[in-house]
């Protein structure tokens, strides 16, 4: 078929039709975006400031925020000022941008939970070589290599559907561009592309998921030689991580490792891995950490 396009914008059911329910979650959800903002910028601003918080970890971490605060302001704003309005729209341009930086901020979260479970697999499994294997450098070439493997992996999404033919409906069954949603509206045959899709999103999200278990399940394993004190404080550590990975990737795997199929319950769904995730990180991450809960405490006090 002939790329044909015929529609200028989109209209986004959003994430519920009952006004009343509408009204409560708007005030559920800006003060999530709220605790977003907030509770990430204290990480990023807590781990630039500290003396002490200038191990991989840490410089991992405030990437993480960085990407969190990103990735939620991609979804959250746009979802909280819908849940007011009668009619939810958004030009094709500004549908094909959101979907575009959606897999950006996504995938780049996913390559850096993944090097951050790389991290602690050496800094446990081998201590008196972390300084050596993990330096400076090669923090900064796996931070950057998850950037352009994000870049990558979007770019793929968006050119996929950027170039379909949309001649009507114009209805997207969402609160935001994802692909799924945005590939039904296509009239021309998808299935090719839905599978070239689950094969991108969703075995980028499957291999990096198994990448971290069996990480995790080497660092376990290690752990068995060591002390009750080094054991604790390294399961301490793993133990917020592995929280993270499983409310960011099992929703992902859930949504992406289908072609072009799309379920009623894929819209609460998302909301784990675009707001619910990166407004539990900077509490997980702060809570279980004592290193990061000192030095909040101290320039709370320089503040003061």
């Amino acid at each position: 078929m002939e790329n044909k396009n015929n529609v200028t914008e989109f209209i986004l059911h959003g994430l519920t039709q009952d006004k009343t329910v509408a009204k409560m979650c708007f005030s559920l959800f800006l003060i999530f975006y709220a605790i977003i903002i907030l509770g990430n910028l204290l990480i990023i601003t807590t781990i630039k400031t500290s003396e002490q918080l200038n191990s991989p970890m840490y410089f991992f971490l405030s990437y993480l925020s960085f990407v969190d605060i990103s990735y939620s302001t991609v979804t959250a704003p746009k979802l909280i000022y819908d849940l007011l309005v009668e009619k939810k729209t958004i030009s094709f341009v500004g549908c094909i941008a959101q979907l575009f930086a959606c897999h950006f901020f996504g995938c780049t979260e996913i390559f850096l939970l993944t090097v951050m479970a790389y991290d602690r697999c050496i800094a446990i499994c081998k201590p008196l070589h972390y300084t050596n294997i993990v330096n400076k450098h090669v923090c900064g070439w796996l931070v950057a290599a998850s950037w352009v493997g994000g870049f990558v992996h979007s770019a793929v999404q968006t050119l996929l559907a950027i170039w379909l033919p949309f001649c009507g409906p114009k209805e997207i069954d969402h609160y935001f561009c994802d692909v799924h949603p945005l590939l039904k509206l296509s009239c021309t045959d998808i299935y090719i592309i839905g599978v070239i899709v689950a094969v991108n999103s969703g075995g980028i999200s499957l291999s990096c998921f198994v990448v971290l278990v069996v990480s995790y399940a080497v660092i376990l394993v290690s752990l068995r030689t060591r002390s009750s004190k080094v054991r604790l404080k390294a399961l301490s550590t793993c133990s917020s991580h592995i929280t993270v990975v499983v409310l960011f990737f099992g929703p992902c795997i859930f949504i992406y490792m289908r072609p072009s199929t799309t379920f009623s319950a894929d819209k609460m769904v998302s909301v784990f891995y675009t707001i619910i995730t990166p407004m539990l990180n900077p509490l997980i991450y702060t809570l279980r950490n004592e290193e990061v809960k000192n030095a909040m405490k101290k320039l709370w006090i320089r503040k003061v």
